[in-house]
């Protein structure tokens, strides 16, 4: 059935794509428009994600024009659309990625704060803040600069068709200024106040990440190997601001950071395996559907991460207490890798989406308790 917007005037483009579903008796089961594929009809033909509140469903489908997919994920009747200066902010946390700029920060900071007890000195100092200024720049750049080569692979996944240059809402000029801007930026933030090492680990963080690893992600899927190095560099970059070199313990972080990445990698590749393939991004669970190599992955990371994980205790940079608190961390970060596995027999698609669920969010609350635990039990020099 269809159904006029409340507030909103659709050309005939636009009004032959887009159908409004209302649940129909008591069942609850919606009535959909011809024009919007069944529910057994193939991933490739969604383009547009479902926008729902209440009994109130706008769906639209790849035989959209532009038009109508603007109009169909815009449409939210009990939802007045947002200010220009909210959608610009929230634009900006998008470009920058927000979420990992500030993981990257609290490892940093960790890392920061573990050379400064190594050199027997308190980290509360002038000298974090603007190491995490400098990190925050850079990381920032990095995002921004990585969402405008992948805009047109971005364009064709549900996950990240409405990230601001993808959508147009940031032109990739403005995109490829403020990444490279906030790069360099950063970087002379870097050199001013700490020194060249730091600087040139954060630049070659860059590069990897943006030049090898965002542009190997459509060829092969061990790009997620190479790309695991500049996503465990932000403890290594906290560490050589304290100390200015690159010393076993620093490196012990970034081993840390580097394995921790399988598992907590492996469960979103799975999860949005179906967006990868439609934008022909050759993830591991898209080169290899049936998920065994992910699970073997997953789990041969996750048993390797205990040993690691307990490496700052072998080179004593913690006592006792933390080398039993990584330990039993380790064993829940195993076990929940371990039922990722299931994922192999799972009988529906939900059930495996579960899985690979529950391992994501066990590896974002595990890294900062390993990490929270290392510093509280760090031993100063």
């Amino acid at each position: 059935m269809e159904a006029q917007i409340p507030g909103m005037s659709t050309t005939p483009s636009a009004a032959k794509a887009i159908r409004v579903a209302r649940p129909s008796g008591n069942s609850g089961s919606p009535e959909y428009g011809d024009s919007f594929p069944s529910a057994k009809s193939p991933a490739s033909q969604v383009v547009q994600a479902l926008t729902a509140h209440g009994n109130l469903v706008v769906m639209a489908n790849s035989d959209m024009g532009s038009e109508a997919k603007i109009a169909a994920t815009a449409i939210s009747p009990l939802h007045p659309s947002p200010g220009a200066t909210a959608t610009l902010i929230g634009d900006f946390r998008e470009l920058f990625k927000f979420k990992v700029t500030a993981m990257v920060l609290v490892t940093t900071w960790a890392g920061f704060y573990l050379g400064s007890m190594q050199s027997g000195i308190s980290s509360v100092q002038r000298g974090l803040l603007e190491t995490l200024v400098g990190v925050a720049l850079v990381s920032a750049g990095a995002s921004a600069l990585n969402e405008a080569i992948e805009r047109k692979s971005d364009r064709k996944m549900i996950r990240t068709a409405q990230r601001p240059i993808a959508a147009g809402r940031i032109s990739l000029t403005q995109g490829l200024i403020l990444g490279f801007g906030a790069v360099v930026l950063g970087a002379f933030w870097l050199l001013y106040t700490t020194n060249l090492l730091t600087v040139g680990l954060a630049l070659l963080t860059v590069f990897t990440y943006v030049a090898v690893y965002t542009p190997l992600k459509r060829v092969t899927s061990l790009a997620t190997f190479l790309g695991a190095f500049p996503g465990a560099a932000g403890p290594l970059l906290g560490w050589t601001a304290a100390r200015g070199q690159v010393e076993w313990p620093g490196v012990a972080l970034f081993a840390i950071l580097f394995f921790w990445q399988f598992p907590h990698f492996m469960a979103i590749a799975w999860l949005y395996r179906h967006d990868y393939a439609r934008a022909g991004i050759r993830m591991l669970p898209v080169v290899q559907p049936d998920g065994l190599s992910t699970v073997i992955e997953a789990l041969f990371y996750a048993v390797a991460m205990i040993p690691v994980s307990l490496a700052p205790y072998w080179l004593h940079m913690a006592g006792l207490p933390y080398a039993i608190l990584a330990s039993v961390l380790g064993l829940f970060y195993l076990g929940y890798t371990v039922r990722f596995s299931r994922i192999l027999r799972a009988t529906s698609e939900t059930e495996s989406r579960m899985y690979a669920r529950d391992l994501l969010k066990v590896s974002v609350i595990y890294l900062p308790l390993l990490l929270t635990g290392l510093m509280l039990a760090a031993v100063p020099r």
